[in-house]
């Protein structure tokens, strides 16, 4: 998949489901395919977890191009490069690495960066990069949100950090691509597929709804 494919996959689904710890390749597979058949088909795996490479690749064959399957926490070259040759079809970091990012591009591959000010932004978008990753989002809120993105609404940005449905909700509305959702989504790999449903369903509802609201505001 190569860097505009995935980010039209990203920016249809508005969510990218995190999974970070406990998600080996059984484990992933488990929560994705739940996942999949609520309409989520956006995967994070992250480095800083059990075999997320072997997990990431698990997702790729079982889904093919019916998934969009990245990998996150990617802090150095070495490693970009590493997640790059096993087929990862996005790389996303907390920081904004200016070789990271150069790294990636090279590859053809879309690399969200994470920015939190908007020096960081403007220097990652004057790269070319095309989905800025603002984080801690969630911790800092929806009214830094507004205010950083009043000025810089030609960027995309995915908001991460301490992500739940409310603020989700909150951000979509507000002006975001899609937010990723790790714990409040996809739990610690133990959770069962009834509650890992129950969660899909209120998040796609309220991604749904923020779109149909900021259209009906547009309009």
């Amino acid at each position: 998949m190569d860097a505009q494919q995935a980010l039209n996959t990203i920016k249809a689904s508005g969510i990218v489901a995190g999974m970070r710890g406990a998600f080996p390749p059984d484990v992933a597979l488990r929560v994705s395919d739940t996942l999949m058949g609520e309409g989520i088909n956006v995967f994070e795996l992250m480095m800083n977890s059990e075999e997320p490479i072997f997990a990431m690749q698990a997702l790729k064959a079982e889904y093919g191009e019916d998934a969009c399957v990245g990998m996150g926490t990617v802090l150095d070259v070495d490693t970009a490069h590493a997640v790059l040759d096993a087929g990862a079809d996005f790389v996303v970091s907390p920081a904004f690495q200016p070789e990271v990012v150069a790294a990636v591009q090279a590859r053809g591959v879309l690399v969200g960066p994470g920015v939190a000010t908007p020096s960081e932004a403007v220097a990652a978008w004057d790269m070319g990069v095309k989905l800025l990753k603002l984080f801690p989002i969630g911790a800092l809120g929806i009214d830094y949100f507004r205010a950083i993105f009043g000025p810089l609404q030609h960027m995309s940005f995915m908001c991460n950090g301490a992500m739940d449905d409310y603020n989700a909700r909150e951000f979509i509305g507000a002006g975001a691509l899609a937010c990723g959702m790790g714990g409040w989504l996809v739990g610690d790999g133990t959770w069962s597929k009834s509650r890992l449903r129950s969660r899909a369903r209120i998040l796609t509802n309220a991604v749904a709804s923020a779109r149909d609201g900021a259209r009906l505001i547009e309009g």
